[in-house]
């Protein structure tokens, strides 16, 4: 029996040229995207000597594990991990908790000076991270939050983007009629946002979750001015000190690269769902 679909005039339907370019534009790109992953999770099981082999080959020839033990053995690659992820934890829960306040006051209360307060933060996007780096070191020096645990933190807690993107998803998502409806009922203003506005937007913030999570994990920058001492060295930074040793230690740098993507990797699968709801919202029209 044929699975074919047909036309009501009993034609099959042709694959327009448009779409078949699509799709081959859209395989390179994926394709282009891949491949670095690929030859690095590759490279991470090859000897020193042969990852700059030539001709280059794709899979190790034998595949060994060394690399993975020596990280583990020599450097204090654990402590790292837990250190990156321990912040872009906390950062992530303090983000999604203060931009999802600071975006609901904007979109839902009108006080004097809104509009202007508002156009100075989202102004704020435009400066480069690089330019702020010296007067945010002062600032956090001079309140008493240089501890490298603290200091790593501060930076993430209320970015511009965040409470922007909860600004714009709450004016879209949430009625006024609710608000009203729990003001009536005798709900306190904070006790709205937190029974009523933020289960709601958890389209938006597990959005602004993952984005937060891999901003503050992946960063090198910031834990490059504001870390001295080793034993707070994040993920990034210890690597960057391999990469910047004698020998340029590459086979440790590779596999612990391939480590560092686990945490992001499974903080991706628990919040996929909102993910893909907070950036597919609004996109189909009811």
């Amino acid at each position: 029996m044929s699975t074919a679909v047909e036309t009501p005039g009993g034609r099959r339907p042709r694959i327009r040229p448009a779409r078949i370019g699509l799709y081959a534009v859209l395989t390179a790109l994926a394709l282009i995207a891949f491949t670095p992953l690929v030859w690095a999770l590759s490279s991470s099981f090859k000897d020193r000597s042969d990852i700059f082999s030539f001709p280059p080959r794709l899979w190790p020839d034998p595949a060994t594990l060394e690399n993975y033990s020596n990280l583990l053995a020599d450097q204090p690659f654990w402590r790292w991990m837990l250190v990156s992820t321990g912040v872009a934890l906390v950062s992530m829960i303090a983000t999604v908790f203060f931009c999802s306040l600071a975006g609901y006051g904007f979109a839902k209360y009108e006080f004097r000076g809104k509009r202007i307060l508002f156009d100075i933060m989202f102004s704020s996007l435009a400066i480069p991270f690089a330019v702020i780096v010296v007067p945010l070191f002062i600032l956090v020096a001079k309140l008493g939050l240089a501890h490298p645990l603290f200091a790593l933190i501060v930076p993430w807690v209320a970015p511009a983007f965040g409470i922007f993107m909860m600004r714009q998803y709450t004016e879209q998502a949430i009625p006024d009629e609710l608000i009203h409806a729990a003001r009536i009922d005798g709900c306190s203003e904070f006790r709205i946002f937190w029974s009523v506005v933020l289960p709601l937007l958890r389209p938006a913030v597990g959005a602004l979750g993952v984005w937060s999570f891999l901003n503050a994990y992946n960063t090198l920058l910031w834990p490059l001015v504001i870390v001295s001492e080793p034993e707070y060295y994040t993920v990034p930074l210890g690597l960057q000190a391999l990469f910047g040793a004698e020998g340029r230690q590459y086979d440790l740098v590779l596999a612990g690269s391939i480590l560092a993507a686990i945490p992001a990797i499974v903080v991706f699968i628990l919040l996929r769902k909102q993910l893909v709801s907070g950036l597919t919202a609004g996109a189909v029209k009811s």
